[in-house]
């Protein structure tokens, strides 16, 4: 019952990693799409060509 009961919970954790990484690569993609819009959009009308504030 014990090595059943890792085995279980070996699947649970990687399938559960599995989501994690599948929902942080959907946002990496929105993060990409919004910064190259806000370059193209905001860094257009700058003299320096930047839109950022650092």
């Amino acid at each position: 019952m014990g090595p059943l009961l890792l085995v279980l919970l070996l699947a649970l954790i990687l399938g559960g990693v599995g989501f994690a990484v599948h929902i942080l690569w959907w946002v990496a993609v929105v993060v990409l799409v919004l910064w190259i819009a806000g370059f193209f959009f905001r860094g257009a009308g700058e003299a320096r060509g930047r839109w950022y504030r650092w």
